[in-house]
């Protein structure tokens, strides 16, 4: 990893400043570090002498000749050097650089270079009404990639799934089954036992919107089934709550196969049941930040007032139980309760915000609802002690939370930041993350190729497929991993025929989340994306699979190193304090190997940008850079045939560090690295 050298290199410019300049603190000035042009002029510089040119009324040559004479030594660092034009040039120990990376307790991984607040990020949050399909996969990819990301820095962190059970979702399951199918309860928990129910509430859902379009009439029945789920009364609720259940457990697995996980599932009921939201409602109309709209469309409502700017996008304030298509009219206030008493999602938002940050002063009762992948219980929220465990881990009270949700909830996300602002918690609403991104498509050919027939229409001028689930139509998630794996498996069985069925099942299941991963975060997240099979199988384009072929082409080398010649990676290191580093010094002007080393290095340095900037295309670009810069390096210098034995274990090594990181940046994704491919 490479922040901790620059923090050693910072640490000893600032002492620097204090004692030759005599600067106070305040007007220190910033230290960046950057790559020097080529490999020749150093392996960092920095153009602090012409940030302090002004202060001291000198010129930067003059300033970096001083500053290089006095830095003293820094560990890590061979030597610094001035130039004529006022950089300072950086050169690092190469061989004590590898050394150190290479022994298994010289660098950690995820180390804190300070402590970090903790972390709630909110992700997936699927509507527990029908299965997960591929527009909610770049969700679950940005927020588990996200999660991961924190964790590498040392942040504790607490994932959560909202569970939206008593939305206008799940009441359209309940009236499907009670008016359209004229199901009993005890008939829905058959069939909820069976096989594939997300499935089965997929087709209903779509029936159900179909069944209102032809009667409006019938939105009275949506909305009283909506008002007795909200308030947990009588048949409608029960059957809602069983529906959610299995929905969220059919969600959980899916996810599963991706390598998605949770620590707690956050259950909106519960929420309403605990009156949470009545305390933050009281909370907010004690401070004025909502009111009663005595007049016009929206009389009857409490509301809020949208700062200039926040425009809605859905404006189910009105009622959304009794529309069947989303009003796309701005509005400037936003209902946070409708004029029959019910709360639109907005306002259990806010509750719920606050609650993450330990500001209603109330808690949930907490229940074990599953065992995660690793063993250790998934808990979800209870709105009773009973059934409930009070050796829960403690949830909520963040430092910073994320909530990752599309573009399109933008508005809602301001909104959430301006509750918290009108009740004076303005730090809490700086550390309101909204993590947005834009939606997901099909291009024609993967729509084709899934049995996703649409019709000519817009879509094919805009060369992308959409979805809706509303309506039916989509691509489940279960269905695109199985037909990933069936191809991924067609590709191991033509390199590898000799593979036991089990290990090709394995192999082409981690191919397969690969794929499917990479390709949802290699775009700008603000980039509408149209996801293509052939492309993100693909084991020589940027994708999942050519990352996991580079590590195994690395792991390759260095098992048929031990092989041939018995020289096993602690040998390597061995053999390392010992060998001339001709090779990693850069040989006839050729540093192709340290510049393998020392951009395998960035990883920490390229997280941390990522989590700044919550731009994860980042990381997949330069897992992408770093796997084509090991690809073209093997291509030119050989290890297994290389005869002179110090540059051969050199090379040896600079494979061995490329191998950890690559694995590294892939496991930050949610990606393994299969034994074979």
């Amino acid at each position: 990893m490479i922040l901790p050298v620059h923090d050693a290199i910072r640490s000893q410019l600032v002492r620097l400043l204090t004692d030759l300049y005599a600067l106070p603190p305040d007007q220190l000035p910033a230290l960046p570090l950057a790559s020097p042009p080529n490999r020749t002029l150093g392996d960092l510089a920095t153009p602090v002498a012409f940030e302090l040119a002004r202060t001291l009324r000198k010129a930067p040559r003059a300033i970096a000749q001083e500053m290089a004479a006095a830095l003293g030594a820094v560990d890590g660092v061979r030597r610094v050097e001035a130039t004529p034009s006022g950089y300072l040039n950086i050169f690092l120990d190469r061989p004590r650089f590898v050394r150190l990376r290479l022994t298994p307790t010289g660098e950690q991984a995820g180390a804190p270079r300070a402590a970090l607040p903790k972390a709630i990020v909110e992700h997936t949050a699927i509507n527990p009404n029908k299965p997960a399909h591929i527009g909610h996969l770049r969700n679950s990819a940005l927020g588990d990639t996200l999660v991961r990301a924190l964790r590498f820095q040392g942040a504790p962190v607490e994932v959560q799934n909202y569970i939206d059970d008593t939305g206008v979702q799940v009441a359209d399951v309940v009236v499907g089954f009670r008016e359209i199918e004229r199901k009993t309860f005890d008939d829905v928990r058959a069939i909820a036992d069976g096989p594939r129910f997300d499935y089965y509430c997929w087709d209903l859902y779509a029936r159900v919107t179909a069944w209102y379009e032809e009667d409006r009439a019938r939105l009275a029945v949506r909305a009283a089934a909506l008002h007795d789920i909200e308030h947990g009364d009588g048949d409608a609720a029960t059957l809602a709550r069983l529906i959610a259940d299995r929905i969220v457990r059919c969600h959980l697995r899916t996810m599963a196969r991706l390598n998605v996980d949770y620590d707690l599932l956050t259950w909106e009921g519960d929420i309403l049941r605990l009156q949470f939201w009545a305390t933050a409602f009281d909370i907010l109309k004690q401070k004025g930040a909502v009111y009663l709209q005595t007049s016009g469309r929206l009389s009857g409502c409490w509301v809020m007032k949208i700062d200039e700017g926040d425009g809605s996008s859905d404006a189910d304030e009105v009622d959304e139980a009794s529309s069947v298509e989303a009003d796309t009219s701005e509005e400037r206030e936003k209902v946070i309760v409708r004029s029959n008493g019910t709360v639109t999602y907005v306002g259990k938002d806010i509750a719920y915000q606050f609650w993450k940050f330990g500001l209603l002063g109330r808690d949930f009762h907490y229940r074990r609802f599953a065992e995660r992948p690793g063993g250790e219980p998934l808990w979800a929220t209870s709105a009773t002690p009973e059934g409930a465990s009070p050796e829960h881990p403690a949830f909520g009270r963040a430092g910073t939370t994320y909530n990752v949700i599309d573009v399109r909830q933008s508005y809602l996300q301001k909104l959430l930041k301006q509750a918290l602002v009108a009740l004076g918690y303005t730090a809490q609403a700086d550390r309101s993350v909204h993590f947005s991104y834009e939606m997901v498509a099909l291009s024609h050919a993967t729509a084709r190729s899934l049995g996703y027939v649409t019709d000519d229409g817009p879509d094919d001028n805009r060369g992308f497929v959409e979805v809706s689930g509303r309506k039916g139509q989509g691509v489940k998630a279960d269905d695109l991993i199985d037909t990933l794996i069936e191809r991924a498996g067609a590709e191991v069985d033509k390199r590898n025929p000799d593979l036991a069925p089990a290990d090709r099942l394995s192999i082409a299941e981690a191919i397969a989340v690969a794929a499917v991963r990479y390709f949802m975060i290699k775009y700008t997240r603000t980039k509408i994306i149209t996801f293509d099979i052939e492309e993100a199988l693909s084991f020589e384009g940027e994708s999942g699979p050519y990352l996991q072929y580079s590590v195994v082409r690395a792991q390759n080398i260095l098992v048929k190193l031990h092989e041939r010649a018995g020289i096993s990676e602690t040998e390597i290191m061995a053999r390392l304090e010992h060998s001339d580093s001709t090779e990693l010094e850069g040989k006839d002007g050729a540093h192709d190997l340290w510049a393998l080393v020392l951009e395998a290095a960035r990883l920490d340095e390229v997280v941390d940008q990522v989590i700044r900037t919550l731009e994860f295309s980042v990381l997949a670009k330069y897992a992408f850079g770093l796997a084509q810069s090991f690809n073209a390096f093997y291509h030119r210098y050989s290890v297994l045939n290389e005869e002179q034995a110090d540059a051969q274990v050199w090379r040896a090594a600079g494979v061995a560090y490329f191998r950890r990181q690559l694995t590294r940046a892939l496991a930050v994704m949610g990606i393994a690295v299969p034994a074979r491919m």
